[in-house]
């Protein structure tokens, strides 16, 4: 135990470590309505109560939501496009003089570094449920200039109606329509420099199976503005280590590598398949990974649980070929399990072409709205990715210290939290987890709070001390935990105690796991686990029953 003069010490320590976050965000002050322009298709009363809602929450003047007669499915023509969205929206625009173009918006000679606007008035464009999703291609047009991005993404004028939306500051000037362009703010580091004078509209759209899911977009996101987001951290790699799709490995560990930075709890996972759906993925914050071409795993669980505020993204190539199905692809099934923000591509993409999860969360992490993260994240435009939420989400925005202050004052429950993205802050930084374990036995927090138990008993085990993280893990068992921290919590107590010589309660705790989890996904392998446990403390009567089961989960032989 520690004295008092200890605990003050550590207390002190930590409300540095906390002022060390505070300091490494880049802040600013929150981004107004008044920035954002709101689009439904007002032929869909659904659309229209979406941009309704979320011009009442984000405080948007009523005279930037722009109702727009628009064809009702996910697809549109190019042809509809330009005239039924393009050039509505940018004639509202240029009425409202939210965009002042130079009196000579397109003089002769070769094409301007930006575009030739004088002043924009606003950053972001918000599309609502019912405005379509996909400029479908058009054989009939044609564009002599290929793609400036690169060879490997070939022409083809279709593409998300959001990421040809983002050129909209272009539109008085020609633009080739054939293939992917470069983003004029890929991996922009000044959040300030993505704006329409720059030759880049941040667009995102309000949408998901049901309007019911698309308002509750902005409803979760100024929830964990206001409460912070808090919870786990998942990274699905491939283990890829050569090859042209390592790209994809490099970005989804740089991705994790700015969440272990920032302090969250962070799980990667370098096997070539993905999590499975005995994966004990609890409190999931964060998430990013590929490859299945439909939603799997945990995510296909009815018990999923994201937290309020939660992002997630699968790098697929037709993630988000539909948004109104809850079964279909990734970005639909993931916004009706609860996600808050995600982004997908409606085509194929190519590799290269998708976006980049390192950019995005080095951004997002550091301060910038989700909005500015996705399109500094975006190498290609007038391409495939849309981006769904929120563009003004901003949960990283606020000051720790002072957002940690109002939880206490509310005696809210995410103060275990904070704490625990305080020492995970700390050993990153290259802290001893010898202080991290001090701060923790001092905390009044962690005897209440099976998060904080938890990361206790993780650090005793780093530590070689057995007993005490054995303890450390009833006590956070005991804390009524959530269903998925119950496994992963059971499964390392098990794991402990077999190790510790203690083979007889590790087989307990897992037959009395089996009995209240009769679903358990992974069953086969745990109740495999227990026979040799049965075996080795001479228990026959156990072994017989662990192999009963085991034969009846078993894959049956095929013909």
């Amino acid at each position: 135990m520690m004295t008092v003069g200890t605990r003050a010490l550590f207390q002190k320590f930590f409300l540095a470590g906390l002022l060390a976050v505070a300091g490494a965000l880049a802040l600013r002050a929150a981004e107004p309505g008044a920035g954002v322009v709101v689009v439904f298709n007002s032929n869909l009363s659904d659309s229209q109560a979406v941009a309704a809602h979320y011009a009442a929450a984000r405080r948007v003047p009523s005279r930037q939501v722009l109702g727009l007669d628009l064809p009702a499915g996910e697809n549109m023509t190019r042809g509809q496009y330009r005239d039924q969205l393009q050039m509505p929206l940018l004639n509202f625009l240029e009425k409202e003089k939210l965009f002042v173009f130079e009196p000579d918006a397109n003089p002769p000679g070769p094409p301007p570094a930006r575009p030739r606007m004088k002043e924009a008035r606003i950053r972001y464009v918000v599309l609502c449920f019912g405005v379509p999703l996909r400029i479908l291609e058009d054989a009939t047009l044609t564009d002599p200039k290929e793609s400036t991005l690169r060879p490997e993404l070939p022409g083809g004028n279709g593409a998300a109606v959001d990421s040809e939306l983002i050129l909209l500051p272009w539109s008085r000037q020609p633009v080739p329509l054939a293939g992917a362009l470069r983003n004029p703010c890929d991996a922009a580091t000044n959040a300030a420099s993505i704006n329409p004078a720059n030759g880049v509209l941040i667009v995102a759209r309000l949408d998901g199976p049901d309007p019911a899911v698309a308002m509750r977009l902005v409803d979760k996101a100024m929830q964990a503005e206001t409460n912070g987001l808090w919870g786990r951290a998942y990274f699905d790699l491939r283990g890829l280590t050569n090859g042209a799709y390592k790209l994809g490995d490099d970005w989804l560990r740089g991705a994790a590598d700015a969440a272990r930075r920032s302090g969250f709890e962070t799980v990667v996972d370098d096997r070539p398949e993905t999590f499975s759906a005995g994966f004990p993925m609890s409190q999931i914050a964060l998430y990013a990974g590929w490859y299945d071409g439909a939603v799997s795993g945990p995510f296909a669980r009815p018990d999923v649980e994201f937290m309020p505020g939660a992002f997630a993204y699968h790098l697929h190539s037709f993630s988000a070929h539909t948004l109104r199905s809850a079964t279909q692809n990734w970005c639909g099934p993931l916004l009706a399990a609860g996600v808050t923000a995600t982004m997908g591509c409606i085509d194929e993409p190519y590799l290269s072409g998708t976006p980049d999860m390192r950019v995005f969360f080095s951004r997002w992490l550091s301060g910038f709205t989700s909005g500015e993260a996705a399109c500094a994240a975006q190498h290609a435009v007038s391409w495939q990715t849309t981006v769904v939420g929120d563009p003004l989400y901003r949960p990283f925005g606020a000051d720790l210290r002072a957002l940690r202050d109002q939880l206490a004052a509310r005696h809210s429950p995410s103060v275990e939290w904070s704490d625990l993205r305080l020492v995970n802050f700390n050993l990153a930084a290259g802290q001893a987890p010898d202080i991290s374990i001090g701060f923790l036995e001092s905390d009044p927090n962690t005897p209440q709070s099976a998060i904080l138990s938890e990361k206790l008993a993780s650090l005793y085990q780093t530590a070689g001390r057995r007993e005490p993280a054995i303890n450390a893990l009833r006590q956070a068992l005991a804390l009524h935990p959530t269903p998925q921290t119950i496994v992963r919590l059971t499964l390392a107590l098990g794991d402990l105690l077999a190790a510790a010589g203690r083979e007889s309660d590790a087989l307990k705790l897992y037959d009395d796991f089996q009995k209240n989890s009769p679903a358990y996904p992974d069953a086969l392998a745990l109740w495999q686990k227990m026979q040799a446990l049965a075996v080795k403390t001479g228990n026959p009567s156990q072994a017989a029953r662990c192999s009963e089961q085991i034969r009846k989960l078993s894959p049956k032989p095929g013909p």
